[in-house]
């Protein structure tokens, strides 16, 4: 397990300049973290390359995105895409004349999940299948790279890949009663996670979360070496999550997200930035804030911990949080204020059902029914508390958390504090107080 590192300091400007270059390893979808990290790179004035993991044709092929895609892709970067198919995983890979992951569980019912059979021989020959085919990418994009990138130049490669849950409709379900599940539709995160399907996930989290970014930092040795050569510098970032510190009953406190099954992958993707740090790679995790997302939706309850992120930025910035307030006011219903949202959510943050899950050391946790059922009491509270449900306040604070994250990780990423840093609701609201924090709120 990673000592607990937040970033106590606000990281000094890097030394990253206009010319420099972004490398994003993974699609940019939507808005979410990495779309903060693009934003200020292009502030700085670094070029920025973009990957995608290509489109799957009805027969189950990859392909590289048509003109038509790959110009929406750019368009929605602002930025160039090196147009190599990326996409990490496994459950696609048809091996020895056997059919695929997918395929073999297409007539699965989620009700017999308990007793669905899967051969952990094949996985093993799937995964290696699909590790293959996303080396022999990276291979081509490195060497595209390589051209396109002078030697003189510093390069952040930022690995934005995350997920892994099998593409067979057999899994939605299961983990809707998982994350989402009270009464006789609850499932105990446990009981899914030692069954067969569980394990599965638990390896495709781990090769798609994790592992890819073990093999981004080795397919790019020889670009990295040719430029660090040359007096230039080749640094890592990826996005982690391991809980984070957020206000609780007047305190920082630790807390996470149950339950949070890609924890482990998470994990291991810590432990591959020590391993690169170890041997001289400038590689860190940084360890962001729960935002909501469109990826993060399936995981309802995830957003309770924002809330208390406007307490510490008022406490921070006093009478300059109030355009942020102004606007999250705007969001409520008629009689309903921010005072009494942020007491509804601390009362779950720090209700003795949720204070069994704030222990560190024994990170990731499995959900209760207890657990559960009141977290998502809470989260419809919450959410009821607001005039439109497709306008939220958590959404105004996840774009300051990935603003921030953006900031953070950008210049954290020139001389990272340790392999693994936490970027609490602390020293995001700190930001908001200095210079580089500009334009956030």
């Amino acid at each position: 397990m990673t000592d607990y590192r937040p970033m106590l300091q606000l990281p000094e400007a890097a030394g990253y300049k206009a010319g420099d270059v972004l490398v994003l390893a993974g699609e940019l979808f939507g808005r979410g973290y990495a779309n903060g990290l693009v934003d200020e790179a292009k502030r700085i004035g670094m070029t920025v390359i973009g990957m995608t993991v290509g489109r799957r044709d009805s027969d189950g092929s990859l392909r590289p995105l048509n003109a038509e895609e790959l110009a929406a892709a750019e368009a929605n970067l602002g930025g160039s895409i090196i147009n190599v198919p990326l996409e990490a995983g496994f459950d696609m890979e048809s091996v020895d004349g056997q059919p695929s992951i997918v395929e073999q569980l297409k007539k699965a019912k989620p009700d017999e999940w308990s007793s669905i059979k899967l051969d952990a021989g094949f996985i093993d020959k799937a995964r290696t299948a699909g590790t293959a085919r996303f080396r022999a990418a990276l291979q081509q994009i490195a060497q595209q790279l390589e051209t396109i990138i002078p030697a003189n130049v510093n390069i952040l490669i930022s690995h934005t890949m995350a997920g892994g849950i099998p593409r067979a409709r057999v899994f939605m379900p299961l983990l809707n009663r998982v994350f989402k599940g009270t009464g006789d539709k609850y499932l105990a995160s446990s009981d899914f996670w030692s069954s067969d399907l569980g394990k599965l996930c638990d390896v495709s989290f781990n090769e798609v979360s994790a592992d890819t970014f073990r093999y981004l930092i080795e397919e790019t040795a020889s670009l990295r070496e040719r430029n660090t050569a040359a007096g230039a510098r080749v640094n890592y970032s990826a996005y982690g999550y391991h809980g984070t510190e957020v206000l609780m009953g007047g305190k920082f406190l630790w807390q996470s997200y149950t339950p949070y099954v890609q924890g482990w992958a998470k994990i291991r993707l810590e432990d591959i930035a020590k391993e690169a740090s170890e041997k001289g790679i400038t590689a860190a995790v940084f360890n962001c804030p729960e935002i909501l997302t469109n990826s993060s939706a399936l995981f309802l309850g995830v957003e309770i911990s924002l809330y208390p992120l406007l307490s510490v930025i008022r406490a921070t910035i006093g009478d300059a949080a109030e355009p942020l307030f102004d606007r999250c006011r705007a969001l409520l219903k008629e009689g309903e204020t921010l005072e009494r949202m942020l007491e509804r959510a601390d009362a779950y943050l720090t209700s003795p059902v949720v204070a069994e899950m704030l222990d560190y050391a024994s990170w990731p946790h499995h959900n209760t029914r207890d657990q559960a059922e009141l977290m998502l009491a809470a989260s419809a509270e919450l959410m009821g508390m607001h005039a439109d449900q497709k306008q939220l306040v958590c959404a105004e604070l996840s774009r300051v958390v990935f603003r921030s994250t953006g900031k953070l990780i950008v210049h954290g990423s020139w001389n990272p504090p340790a392999p693994a840093v936490w970027l609490t609701h602390g020293i995001v609201a700190r930001l908001q107080a200095d210079k580089l924090g500009e334009g956030i709120l």
